[in-house]
């Protein structure tokens, strides 16, 4: 498992960025037609979803 040490000026940059890429990529998932596509754009949603929960159980 990797870990950073961030601070948390750099936590709310990283996690603004992540929001924002989950936005566009909710988007790109309803206009896709291609399932194969489709599937590896939710298997990186998911990811995403992942490491912002991580960013959440660590701020504050």
């Amino acid at each position: 498992m990797l870990e950073l040490d961030l601070s948390s000026q750099e936590q709310d940059t990283l996690r603004h960025v992540l929001e924002s890429y989950l936005s566009d990529l909710r988007m790109e998932i309803a206009d896709t037609d291609r399932q194969e596509f489709r599937d590896m754009l939710k298997g990186r949603k998911a990811v995403i979803q992942k490491v912002l929960a991580s960013l959440g159980a660590g701020a504050g």
